[in-house]
């Protein structure tokens, strides 16, 4: 083939994917039963996966960005690799990408990524012009919520709000079989609304923010000072990390509090009662149906999930004279993030093969009256 075909080809691709609507609005009833690649990019690691139209994962595979890079074009290298590989043993019809960071309405630009360098980063256009499927962009919450919704703890929810609690705090809104990103893109922020003035200082430059309360970094936080001040409730603790505070972390303070440890369960109950005050916080705003808690944190389960049902009915407006929205723990795991941005890909292997189509049938039209 051609230089000037291929150039040609590339362009078309750019064109049809630029004219992709944002609604999903329940059209992955009619999307094709086709295998699809689902990204998950975070700070120091790449997922990618073959996911059928069930939501099954067929292959999985993991890496590291090269020496823990976080240059826009080392991960766009890994991607493409991983695409690549999985290509070898999968028909591959999309690729869904699930970044960790605003994306814009388009589903093109990776605007801004907290662990990432990536600024106003054109990545759907930059990948599309090196793989041969079509590929769609969109935020990890909202592909985590996307999957949730259709094969998870949120199946048959028409207004669903999920909450991932990680390090910090994401999230997604979904309505009526859409997915809610406002009008620049960047919806379900929810981990920096304020719910202290004044209070402990955020990374993202405010004071006081929801996720300062209620994440994995609050819960280290808590348990380190502790130790570090010597307490008496911190003893179990501190004995089991040898008195090496950086030690601490979120996954052991779970396993402490299933084992009983008194403390552990105290600063869990904490961090799910703030959780149970910015979900009532959400659902005086957005009123859904359902509350669905993701991210590594809600492996906590009951120790967490139960404080924050909770703090919910203390705190919901209109509390007694109102339904109550369902909260849940999510199903899908770490995964989620990655089936979501497949199955929602295989939204776009749709329109992108009906618009391809469609060109096919104007061309042999013309062809036609041509020879006529």
């Amino acid at each position: 083939m051609s230089m000037y075909r291929e150039l040609h080809r590339g362009a078309a691709r750019a064109t049809v994917l630029r004219t992709v609507g944002t609604r999903e609005r329940r059209s992955h009833l009619t999307a094709p039963r086709v295998p699809t690649v689902g990204i998950d990019i975070g700070g120091t690691k790449v997922m990618a996966g073959v996911v059928d139209a069930d939501g099954t994962i067929l292959e999985k595979v993991r890496t590291e960005t090269p020496d823990k890079s976080k240059s826009p074009k080392v991960v766009e290298d890994t991607i493409t690799e991983l695409v690549l590989d999985l290509s070898d043993r999968h028909d591959v019809h999309a690729v869904g990408i699930g970044a960790a960071g605003w994306v814009d309405a388009d589903r093109n630009r990776v605007l801004f990524a907290p662990h990432l360098s990536w600024r106003n980063e054109p990545l759907r256009d930059r990948l599309a012009g090196r793989l041969a499927v079509p590929v769609m962009v969109d935020n990890d919450a909202n592909t985590a919520a996307w999957a949730e919704w259709r094969f998870g703890a949120g199946r048959g929810e028409d207004h669903l709000v999920m909450i991932t609690l990680g390090t910090g705090i994401g999230g997604a809104i979904l309505e009526d079989g859409q997915v809610k990103r406002g009008k620049y893109g960047v919806a379900g922020e929810f981990g920096h609304m304020q719910v202290v003035p004044g209070g402990h200082r955020c990374p993202c430059g405010n004071r006081g923010c929801w996720e300062q309360y209620s994440s994995g970094n609050a819960l280290v936080r808590e348990a380190r000072e502790l130790a570090a001040a010597e307490s008496p409730v911190a003893y179990g603790i501190i004995d089991r990390v040898g008195g090496n505070i950086p030690e601490i972390t979120g996954p052991l303070i779970t396993e402490l509090a299933r084992s009983g440890d008194a403390m552990c369960v105290e600063l869990l109950q904490d961090i799910g009662q703030w959780l149970g005050v910015g979900i009532a916080n959400l659902a005086a705003a957005l009123d859904p149906s359902c509350f669905v808690i993701g991210g590594g944190v809600s492996a906590a389960d009951d120790l967490l999930i139960g404080p924050a049902r909770d703090a919910f009915r203390r705190h919901l407006t209109g509390r007694g004279y109102r339904p109550e929205a369902r909260i849940v723990k999510a199903q899908l795991g770490p995964e989620a993030g990655m089936v979501g941005a497949a199955d929602l890909a295989r939204l776009v292997a749709r329109r992108f093969r009906r618009a391809n189509r469609r060109r096919v049938e104007r061309y042999e039209r013309y062809a036609r009256a041509g020879r006529g």
